[in-house]
């Protein structure tokens, strides 16, 4: 059977076909689609985790119990996850565990563009690489075997563009009528890592080690494509396809099972070969280890650390190298030139009327030296610090916010601190942070911007939220009852679209003492089911061209032809949103007359 898979849908596919009982996951791009479709499947187990540790642990659980388990996040939920991920790596397994990272080079929506490819390397388990959906959908499959067979998590790395391009998959598996038996293996020598414990579990795991670099060298799916004696190109992953554009007589060491490297088989490649490059987008793994052999290898001399690759970027580096090929530019490759998109928050957007009211305090204070700062955190929300709203200062990783602002405190500050943070990501990473204000007796505000939903990935249910992953009803974690349970000193709600009681809840929050937080809450407006009613209107007569109500940054408010402001029919969230018409000093917006 043949299906039009992105690489995404294959990995889950293959999961599916492999038998898995158990997939859990937290929602980041480029991973998001994985658990997606997984939990489509009504005879597995699918959860959306609080976070991605959380999602480690819960499939290390699993994967003990005998269950064959797949476990997906983002590349950077992968450091969230670490310290589980590391242990089970000396653990082992029992059911096979699948541990997907999907890279994000070039930071398409990401704060960093880090190679995961060294976690493999930092825990000594393997590292297979799809440059396809086929391979993407074999792999999968395979990373159970060899989890199983070699007692060892195993990682699935794909990248943003295997993620989501889409190619012809042949599916020629079934999920398997019968599943193994479920069952726990007492070994508290293997499981309990105590040190004395952990010691010899190492030993254990560097003869693994060795016994994966020998398959390796056997597995088949590492193939060599042999056309000339002139030229060789190792390579893995998408970077494979850009390089067959640039380079399509040359011959090619196509590497899926990359970490250990197949050593044998690349001597083998380099000594047919007069000259050896290593294709790989961001760091030089592949190539450091192939020089170490000995082997004379050029690559990252020319080819970027940074960014994606793509054929032209390719092309550049084998002009720069003297490298032969097609080197002729093709306009049927790639454009040179896309269009740019700024990033903006959404019409009727939940958090427009936040940030506009925290931009506004932030330069009403600057004049004397008391500017607020304001400390964000990963999510939509992070558009809050784009022009015109200009109303982020400091953003790092999730959950980190809160914990900037303590420290600025402790560190003897005068100026105000806001912290900013989703309700997924106060569930998943804020908690803990707060209680630590809260213990640590660290003054300040924290906000929290529920829009009941993890909106940015693509609308996934968390714990606040009624249902389940798989759509099931299920108890929803009440967000003011747990900050003051936490221990709060104030813990206050704000209408987000009611412009005037923001701003006093702001303002109010921001002169109290001891540690205080307010939840600003509207609905995301791609599942605001209450609709959005009659659509806002500005007068060109009475627009007076202030430009107030563009800086709130809405994609909805344009200049007009005759420079007053108009309103996208089309764009505008209407009447429910209506945080135009409330910061137009002149009452130029109003609802438009008998139109939806």
């Amino acid at each position: 059977m043949k299906a039009l898979l992105s690489g995404n849908e294959a990995i889950a596919l293959g999961a599916y076909h492999a038998g898995i009982r158990v997939a859990t996951a937290y929602p980041g791009t480029p991973s998001t689609e994985i658990l997606t479709e997984l939990a489509k499947h009504d005879d597995i187990y699918a959860e959306w985790s609080t976070n991605e540790k959380v999602a480690m642990e819960v499939a290390i659980g699993s994967s003990y119990a005998g269950a064959r388990t797949i476990v997906s996040m983002k590349h950077v939920g992968l450091n969230v996850a670490s310290d589980p991920f590391m242990a089970v790596a000396a653990t082992g397994v029992n059911g096979g565990l699948v541990v997907v990272t999907a890279d994000d080079p070039g930071i398409g929506s990401s704060q960093n563009e880090q190679d995961n490819r060294y976690y493999g390397k930092l825990a000594g388990i393997p590292v297979l690489e799809p440059n396809d959906s086929q391979s993407a959908y074999d792999l999968t499959m395979y990373a159970f075997e060899l989890s199983e067979k070699y007692d060892t998590p195993v990682i699935l790395r794909s990248t943003t563009r295997i993620s989501h391009s889409k190619a012809v998959v042949e599916t020629d598996r079934e999920r398997p009528q019968n599943l193994p038996a479920l069952g726990f293996k007492f070994n508290a020598k293997k499981l309990v890592t105590l040190p004395a414990h952990a010691r010899e579990l190492h030993k254990v795991n560097v003869e693994r080690l060795r016994k994966l670099a020998e398959a390796s060298d056997e597995y088949e799916g590492n193939e060599e494509i042999f056309r000339s004696p002139d030229f060789g190109i190792i390579t893995a992953g998408i970077s494979y396809q850009h390089a067959m554009q640039i380079f399509p007589d040359a011959s090619y060491l196509k590497l899926t099972f990359s970490y250990p490297l197949p050593e044998n088989k690349i001597r083998d490649f380099a000594s047919k070969v007069k000259k050896v490059i290593v294709i790989e987008e961001l760091e030089p793994i592949m190539e450091e280890q192939i020089k170490a052999m000995g082997i004379d290898v050029e690559g990252k001399k020319y080819l970027p650390l940074c960014g994606e690759l793509s054929a032209d970027i390719i092309r550049k580096a084998a002009k720069a190298a003297d490298w032969p090929g097609n080197l002729e530019h093709n306009d049927n490759l790639e454009p040179d030139y896309f269009p740019p998109r700024a990033p903006a928050l959404c019409p009727g957007c939940p958090h427009v009327g936040l940030f506009y009211t925290l931009s506004n305090l932030a330069i009403r204070r600057a004049d004397d030296d008391k500017k607020l700062i304001i400390n964000g955190d990963i999510g939509c929300y992070t558009l809050g610090a784009q022009p015109p709203l200009n109303a982020m200062d400091a953003c790092g990783c999730m959950g980190a916010g809160i914990g900037y602002s303590q420290g600025m405190y402790h560190a003897g500050l005068n100026q105000k601190t806001v912290s900013l943070i989703g309700d997924s990501t106060f569930l998943h990473s804020g908690m803990t942070t707060l209680l630590n204000a809260v213990y640590n007796k660290a003054e300040g505000l924290t906000i929290i911007l529920d829009n009941s939903i993890t909106a940015m990935t693509g609308h996934q249910p968390h714990p606040a939220c009624p249902y389940t992953a798989q759509r099931k009803p299920t108890k929803a974690v009440d967000l003011v009852a747990v900050c003051r349970a936490l221990g709060a000193d104030s813990v206050e709600t704000v209408n987000a679209f009611d412009m005037k009681a923001l701003k006093d809840a702001v303002t109010s929050n921001l002169e109290k003492s001891g540690v205080n937080v307010l939840i600003v809450m509207g609905r995301c407006a791609a599942i605001n089911k209450e609709g959005r009613g009659q659509k806002m209107f500005c007068s060109p007569f009475d627009c007076v061209k202030c430009g107030t109500c563009l800086k709130l940054g809405c994609p909805a408010l344009k200049i007009g032809s005759n420079g007053t402001v108009e309103i996208d029919q089309d764009l505008c969230f209407g009447e429910n949103c209506a945080i135009c018409a409330q910061v137009c000093p002149k009452h130029a917006i109003s609802k438009l007359d008998g139109g939806n």
